[in-house]
């Protein structure tokens, strides 16, 4: 490559190293031997909040010794469901219990507070780390998830439930569906389903039984024999 190509795919580069770097200034980040706090937030309140409504601290545990016996988890968390009130001040200490790394991601947040919208603790294994922020005035349920390849869909995956909540997720391990239940369909399905078996069952029986009892009526009738071919 030419000492004039070489400049130009660096001149092409720069506006797109210019916004990564932009991009990972405006994630507040602590970032230690032990793992990273990213987006943290003490003292800035979302819009609706006066105030803050109250301080809570919550230790989470994360590792293989919480998965429990559940079929096909393999991960778990001490709490995977989190209640608070609206406006509250969260600090969360969390405990990786295992060998390797754990996350512990709230998505959805309001992002002119929070960019990408999320608040995120990773501990790297046998670590712990704390982190604060502070959930917005709405009743709302938030996804909390390790984003490492596979813990989730492995029994990571928990709820962050502020005031009343917006309903329970799927797939949160120990407390909703494994998998997502269509809002049209009825909750009763699969028996529904299986009455609907059981009807087309005994129509098709019924209707192979009247054929054979008017076979055997028109075979035992006096003087009725085939007509004979043409």
């Amino acid at each position: 490559m030419t000492a004039r190509s070489l400049a130009f795919c660096l001149l092409l580069a720069a506006p797109f190293a210019a916004v990564a770097q932009h991009e990972h200034h405006d994630h507040a980040m602590h970032m230690d031997q032990g793992g990273v706090v990213m987006n943290a937030n003490t003292d800035r309140l979302p819009r609706g909040c006066e105030q803050i409504s109250d301080d809570l601290e919550f230790t989470i545990f994360a590792g293989s010794a919480y998965a429990g016996e559940r079929p096909g988890v393999i991960f778990g968390m001490s709490e995977h469901e989190v209640r608070v009130p609206p406006c509250s001040r969260l600090t969360i200490h969390f405990v990786n219990e295992d060998a390797v790394r754990h996350q512990w991601m709230v998505h959805g947040l309001p992002r002119y507070l929070y960019p990408a919208g999320m608040f995120h603790i990773e501990a790297m294994g046998g670590q712990r780390q704390s982190g604060t922020f502070i959930v917005p005035p709405e009743d709302r349920t938030y996804l909390i998830h390790c984003d490492m390849a596979q813990h989730m869909e492995k029994g990571m995956r928990g709820q962050l439930i502020v005031g009343g909540g917006s309903g329970t997720l799927w797939g949160v391990t120990g407390i909703s569906d494994a998998f997502y239940r269509s809002s049209y369909l009825p909750s009763t399905v699969a028996a529904l389903v299986a009455a609907l078996a059981v009807i087309a069952f005994a129509v098709t029986m019924g209707w192979k039984a009247w054929r054979l009892r008017q076979a055997t009526e028109r075979g035992s009738r006096p003087g009725v024999c085939a007509r004979p071919r043409r």
